[in-house]
């Protein structure tokens, strides 16, 4: 008799927390997404997962083309790709504070709403002689490199885009 008055009140104690603490929708800085006021889009990637991705050709000339893009409505113009980091998939943020990351020596002048970034396999070879550059066989375990940019808008606002990634195929 005793233990089910004990489970009872434990049950009463649970149902009662459980419905006393106030669930606000407001999360803190450390829990939310961090998104610009003005996104950066990748023009022609495709985005399957978490990062957009682009097919590079490792046979053929092995061109890296990146078109970045922001909204018309925004109101904004993009200055400059201010710097550009390469590497393998753990390339972040912090890679575009990290010299032997930056792979542009200047910045890349946007024009209008859009700027284009673009490099060869063999230039990112020469770059990044530790990273893997040979393709898979198999298509669920792609092989892949990365990218990650600071762009400039007029107004000298930066944005960190988010990683991109050239899909390595035979």
């Amino acid at each position: 008799m005793t233990k089910t008055i004990i489970k009872s009140l434990l049950l009463v104690a649970l149902v009662t927390a459980n419905f006393a603490c106030k669930d606000d929708l407001q999360y803190g800085p450390l829990v939310r997404d961090n998104r610009p006021a003005v996104p950066v889009t990748f023009t022609g990637a495709t985005t399957f997962g978490g990062n957009p991705y682009i097919e590079v050709s490792a046979a053929g000339a092995g061109t890296i083309r990146y078109t970045l893009s922001i909204p018309q409505s925004s109101g904004r113009t993009i200055k400059e790709i201010t710097r550009v980091a390469g590497g393998g998939t753990a390339v972040n943020a912090a890679s575009l504070n990290t010299a032997s990351a930056i792979i542009n020596t200047a910045p890349i002048a946007g024009n209008g709403t859009t700027a284009v970034f673009e490099t060869t396999l063999a230039a990112f070879k020469a770059k990044f002689t530790g990273v893997s550059t040979t393709p898979s066989a198999n298509p669920y375990t792609p092989s892949e490199i990365a990218f990650i940019f600071l762009v400039t808008l007029d107004d000298n606002t930066q944005i960190v885009t988010q990683q991109v990634r050239a899909r390595l195929i035979p």
